[in-house]
C-alpha cells in the first residue's frame, strides 16, 4: 500500500447545533464524532492524520490530547480548498485522503474498500458517492461513457441532472503531487467567496487526469451532522450497528430498542441484557451475565456469571458469580469479590469486599476492606469521614455485624468477631470477640397507661 495521509476537516461553526460545543465533539454512542474519524483513518494505516482546526480548537485539541494526529488551524473558515490549503506542509508524497470531522458513521470496511479501489486502479483521484432517495440540495455525480464527468450543484443542476440519485459525499483520495498542485489553481470567484475543493476534478479532467468513483451502499455511512435531529439518528444508526455485532457473537438482549451500549464496551457470550439497561465507557461484561432490567454501568469489568439488576456501577470491579441489587450504588473503586451479595440501597465506595460476603440491605460501606464470609447486616454505616479526612474499616474473615451498627472509623473487627446490633464501634474488636456498644434497655412498667392521663 502507498503512504498514505488523511486529512481530517474539522474547522467549521457547526451554527445549526445551537451548542458552545465545537459540533465535532459532540458525541455519538460514547465517542466525539471527530474521534470515530480518526479510528476509521487509523484503520487504513494512515501515515500521518492532520486535523484542521478553527472554530473551538482550543477545545478540539483539549479533547485530542493523546490522540494520534497533528493539528493545523483555519483561523477563517474559507471553503474546503481552503481547509486542505492549511495542511500543504503535509502534502508531500503517496495519497491523500480527505474526510470530515462531522461525518462519523464511515465504516471501516467501506473506507478500506475505497483506498484499496483508488490505489489498484492507479487513480489520480477517487470520489466516494452514494445514492439517495431525495438528493435535494446535494451535488449530483454526473457519468458518462467514460465515468465521471462532474459534480454539478443541486442549484446549478439542468432538469435532467436534478433526477440523478448518485449524490457527492465529500470525501475523496487524489494523489498528493497532483493535490498540491491542484490547490494553487483553486479560484473563490463564487457568491461564498469560498475555495471549493471539488473544483480540482474539473482541474484533472482538463489534464486528462484519471477520476474514480465508488458508491458507499449505505447512504447514513457518509451522512454528515448538521444539527441535533442529525445527531440522534447518526447515534441510532450506530447503536442498531454495535448492538447487531454484540448479538451475532451471543449476547441476548431483551428489547433491544431500549438498552443503550457505547462503542468501546466489551460483552462476552450468552450473557443477557435486559431493558432500559446503560453500558458506558470502557466497561467489560464477562460470559453468562445477567445485566439489567435498569442497570447503569460505566467504566467498570464485569467477570462471568455476575447479576447486576437496577443498578449503578461506576468505575468498579466486580467478580465471578456476585449479585448486585436491586438499586445498589457502586461507586468509583469499588472491588467486589466471588459470590458477593450487594442488596437493595447499599452504597459501596472505594472498598474491597471479600469472596462469599454479603451486604444485604440499606447498607453504607465507604473506605472499608471486608473479608471473605462476612455478614453484614441491614442499616450498618461505615462512618469513614472525620469532617478533615477519610479513614479505613477493617472487617477480617468470617466477621458478622449486627443490623444497624455504627463503624466509626479507623476501626478494625477481628477474625471471626460479632458486632451486636445497634452498637456503634469506636475501638478495635479483636478475633473471635463480642462487642456491644449501647445502652443498656430499661423498662418502665405501666408507664404508657399513667402518661394518657396526663396527655
Amino acid at each position: 500500500m502507498k503512504k498514505l495521509t488523511t486529512v481530517i476537516l474539522a474547522a467549521g461553526h457547526g451554527r445549526r447545533m445551537r451548542s458552545s460545543l465545537p459540533k465535532v465533539l459532540h458525541n455519538v454512542s460514547g465517542m466525539s464524532m471527530v474521534e470515530h474519524v480518526i479510528r476509521v483513518a487509523q484503520s487504513v494505516n494512515s501515515e500521518n492524520i492532520i486535523c484542521v482546526v478553527g472554530h473551538g480548537k482550543e477545545q478540539v485539541i483539549e479533547q485530542l490530547k493523546g490522540a494520534p494526529v497533528k493539528f493545523v488551524e483555519q483561523n477563517v473558515q474559507l471553503g474546503t480548498g481552503h481547509a486542505v490549503m492549511m495542511a500543504d506542509d503535509y502534502i508531500m508524497e503517496g495519497d491523500i485522503l480527505i474526510l470530515f470531522g462531522d461525518v462519523p458513521l464511515l465504516s471501516k470496511a467501506t473506507l478500506n474498500d475505497f483506498v484499496s479501489m483508488h490505489q489498484n486502479g492507479d487513480n489520480d483521484a477517487t470520489v466516494l458517492s452514494t445514492k439517495v432517495d431525495d438528493p435535494k440540495g446535494y451535488g449530483r455525480i454526473v457519468r458518462g461513457s467514460r465515468g465521471f464527468e462532474r459534480i454539478v450543484e443541486h442549484k446549478d443542476a439542468t432538469p435532467e441532472e436534478l433526477e440523478i440519485k448518485e449524490i457527492n459525499s465529500g470525501i475523496m483520495i487524489v494523489k498528493a503531487p497532483i493535490l498540491k498542485t491542484l490547490l494553487k489553481q483553486l479560484e473563490n470567484d463564487n457568491e461564498q467567496n469560498e475555495y471549493y475543493l471539488t473544483d480540482i476534478f474539473e482541474l484533472i479532467l482538463k489534464q486528462q487526469g484519471k477520476i474514480g468513483v465508488m458508491v458507499a451502499e449505505d447512504d447514513y455511512e457518509v451522512m454528515g451532522i448538521n444539527d441535533r435531529y442529525n445527531l440522534s439518528l447518526a447515534d441510532e444508526y450506530m447503536q442498531q450497528s454495535i448492538k447487531k455485532k454484540w448479538m451475532l457473537e451471543g449476547v441476548t438482549m431483551i428489547s433491544p430498542s431500549s438498552i443503550y451500549i457505547e462503542i468501546d464496551v466489551q460483552i462476552g457470550k450468552d450473557t443477557v441484557i435486559y431493558p432500559n439497561s446503560i453500558l458506558q465507557g470502557n466497561t467489560i461484561i464477562g460470559d453468562s451475565c445477567m445485566i439489567g432490567p435498569s442497570a447503569d454501568i460505566k467504566n467498570s469489568k464485569i467477570s462471568e456469571g455476575v447479576s447486576v439488576k437496577h443498578s449503578t456501577l461506576v468505575d468498579s470491579k466486580v467478580d465471578d458469580n456476585a449479585s448486585i441489587g436491586p438499586y445498589a450504588y457502586l461507586r468509583p473503586k469499588s472491588d467486589i469479590g466471588k459470590h458477593v451479595k450487594i442488596g437493595d440501597f447499599v452504597e459501596v465506595k472505594n472498598s474491597r469486599i471479600g469472596d462469599f460476603s454479603k451486604v444485604s440491605h440499606l447498607t453504607y460501606v465507604g473506605d472499608g476492606e471486608i473479608g471473605t464470609h462476612v455478614n453484614v447486616g441491614c442499616g450498618v454505616v461505615f462512618v469513614n469521614y472525620d469532617g478533615t479526612k477519610k479513614h479505613l474499616t477493617q472487617i477480617e474473615d468470617h466477621a458478622f455485624i449486627g443490623c444497624n451498627s455504627n463503624l466509626v472509623a479507623p476501626v478494625k473487627i477481628g477474625k471471626g468477631a460479632y458486632v451486636a446490633a445497634g452498637s456503634t464501634i469506636t475501638d478495635d474488636v479483636p478475633e473471635g470477640a463480642l462487642a456491644i456498644a449501647r445502652e443498656r434497655q430499661v423498662i418502665k412498667t405501666n408507664w404508657s397507661s399513667k402518661y394518657q392521663k396526663k396527655v
